[in-house]
Order: C-alpha cells, then sequence, then structure tokens
C-alpha cells in the first residue's frame, strides 16, 4: 500500500485563505491502460481522454501514477509551459528526450555508509524535468512505477520554513509569529 500527499504552493493572492484537504478514495481514480499494458491512474487533471476527482487547486497540476511494464519503452506528454516531476516509488528506469533529469539526494536504507546519493533512476528517487513537451521511460527487469506531476508555475518569489510557504522574508517572519501565536489561518 502506497500513500502520498501533494501539497501545491499558492499564488500571493490566496496565501492565506483557509486550508482545503481531499481525501479521495481509490475506487473513485480513473485509469486507463495503454495497448503496451502502461497503466496511468489519473488524480488530478486530464490524461488520455480521463479526468481525476481532485479538483480547484491554483497551479492546476497533472498527478498521475504511471506504471510502465518490464523492459518497455513509453512516451508521455507533458505541456511545455509546465514544470515536471517524476517520483519513482517501485522498480526502476530511465528517463529520456527531456532536459537533464536531476535525482535528490536520498538515504539509502539497510546501507553501511549512511553518506545520501544523488539517486537518479532507482526506487523513492525524484527526477526534476526542465522543459520539453514529453518524457520517454524505459523499464527496467521489474517495470517502473512512478507519479508523474506537472503543473503551472506561479512565477512569485517563493521564502519557506519548514512547512510555511510565503513570497518574501518578511511574510514568512509574520506567518511563524502568527503560528507560534495560535492566530495562523483560522478557519472562519
Amino acid at each position: 500500500m502506497h500513500g502520498f500527499q501533494l501539497w501545491a504552493n499558492l499564488p500571493s493572492s490566496l496565501k492565506m485563505t483557509n486550508p482545503r484537504y481531499q481525501d479521495i478514495p481509490g475506487g473513485e481514480i480513473p485509469d486507463v491502460t495503454d495497448d503496451d499494458g502502461t497503466r496511468v491512474r489519473i488524480i488530478c487533471g486530464s490524461f488520455w481522454g480521463k479526468r481525476g476527482p481532485v479538483e480547484g487547486i491554483a497551479a492546476d497540476p497533472r498527478y498521475l501514477d504511471v506504471w510502465v511494464p518490464p523492459g518497455k519503452r513509453k512516451r508521455l506528454p507533458v505541456e511545455s509551459s509546465r514544470h515536471a516531476f517524476a517520483y519513482i516509488f517501485e522498480g526502476s528506469g530511465t528517463f529520456r528526450d527531456a532536459s537533464q533529469p536531476f535525482g535528490v539526494l536520498t538515504e539509502q536504507v539497510g546501507i553501511e555508509d549512511d553518506t545520501p546519493v544523488r539517486e537518479m533512476t532507482g526506487n523513492r528517487s525524484l527526477v526534476l524535468f526542465d522543459s520539453g513537451d514529453e518524457i520517454t521511460v524505459q523499464a527496467g527487469d521489474e517495470g517502473i512505477r512512478f507519479l508523474l506531476v506537472s503543473g503551472k508555475p506561479i512565477k512569485e518569489p517563493v521564502a519557506w520554513y519548514g512547512p510555511i510557504v510565503m513570497n518574501t522574508q518578511e511574510e514568512l517572519h509574520q506567518a511563524l509569529a502568527d503560528l507560534q501565536n495560535d492566530t495562523f489561518i483560522k478557519k472562519r
């Protein structure tokens, strides 16, 4: 069983709105299977003629759960006006036909040397994409399953600390003070 949360940054005009949470049962998530066995579950946005149940997020994200069978190569569209990333959580593979992927530093469980490594293609890896209108994934021997998330850039400055994301350091300091004083975004 897997569980993931997607936290979306908001434009400055919506920063101090009441928090919102959407819990979507697995049975409400549409999926499509292509002729080659690739399966895509559409959580948010639209893909291959189906629309996911998550609605009303400012960055208009597309949030897909993709499984590509062992040894298969699959091209998936990503609008060139969006930023995208893939989070691999089962199997392994490689990504091509986009800007150079960038893996994040991850800790490897069960390895004596606990130095984080920059993992590019394996399980629990994040791969960032820059621009392009599609990604190509080549599945490894066990197949690959990953989240493919893309969204419209907000194009505003970012100041963040812990779970709080604001646009300026001053706003961030005020939000932290409000949080400490128990006055941070109270439901009306």
